[in-house]
């Protein structure tokens, strides 16, 4: 780590997926006390309300652009955040959701600040995951979750427990591999369809999700075949959500060993005890 010549510093924040309604204070906090904020949000809606807490409030969606690369796109966004860092200056990054679920810009910003010896923090926010749980009713802890990228997911051989739930992330990117579109075809989805058809029957109910961006909107939450998958009408900000297509198998092995230490547990004291007061 090196020794910075300024007292600049970098706080990531994140304000949630519901304009308005998701803000914690301490990120509140973070984007009124800096002096420059960048923002990475959803819509024009979202930068002008920022621009209620803050005078300079920094757009980073210009950086996007039809046929260029993601991955540039998010290193111009890193190096735009450094470069106020560098000069001195308290800077904010402010993400849509959590700005460290599915956001490569802040977890890079981050390191490439603390490397160069700025103070740098993340303070997170309610994602979409967290919204799915609440809308949709899904208890984590009941089945298990287990949370894919969609591309990722049918380009490598994952293991995952189709006894569990199943998240797949950026369905309506389905099978791309250049970083460079913002949605795939139904052809795509058809091979995503393929993938699942290995452990899912094609009449099972899947859930594609999306979570309310507005107040006075409501979530996107539509079952329908995996078969019609291919067919539904997706975008970027969906999300296709696979409940449980088959009951946990038991370990009886497992078991039986934790039924045996939990005897030890239950008589091991009682042996002691006779133990020390034994004449």
């Amino acid at each position: 780590m090196s020794t910075p010549t300024s007292t600049g510093s970098l706080a990531c924040v994140g304000i949630g997926i519901t304009l308005g309604s998701h803000i914690s204070p301490l990120a509140r906090s973070y984007i009124e006390s800096s002096e420059v904020v960048f923002a990475a949000v959803s819509d024009g809606v979202v930068e002008l309300w920022l621009a209620q807490m803050h005078p300079d409030v920094r757009s980073l969606q210009p950086y996007y652009g039809e046929g260029k690369s993601r991955k540039e796109t998010y290193r111009q966004m890193v190096e735009a955040i450094m470069t106020e860092v560098r000069a001195g200056k308290r800077v904010c990054g402010v993400f849509y959701g959590h700005p460290g679920v599915f956001a490569w810009a802040p977890h890079r910003a981050i390191k490439v600040a603390r490397q160069e010896g700025y103070r740098a923090h993340m303070e997170p926010g309610i994602s979409s995951e967290d919204c799915l749980y609440a809308d949709v009713g899904i208890d984590p802890g009941t089945y298990g979750c287990q949370h894919f990228e969609t591309s990722q997911f049918m380009l490598y051989r994952r293991r995952f427990d189709p006894s569990a739930w199943l998240i797949l992330w950026q369905v309506g990117l389905a099978g791309d591999q250049t970083s460079k579109r913002f949605a795939t075809g139904a052809a795509y989805r058809q091979v995503l369809v393929d993938v699942l058809a290995r452990d899912y029957p094609l009449d099972h109910e899947v859930i594609v999700y999306r979570a309310a961006t507005l107040p006075i909107q409501s979530p996107r939450i539509e079952r329908l075949k995996l078969s019609e998958l291919p067919r539904a009408e997706l975008t970027m900000s969906d999300t296709l959500a696979v409940p449980p297509a088959q009951p946990m198998q038991a370990d009886p092995d497992i078991q039986a060993r934790l039924t045996a230490l939990d005897d030890i547990s239950v008589f091991e004291p009682l042996l002691r005890e006779q133990v020390t007061t034994a004449p």
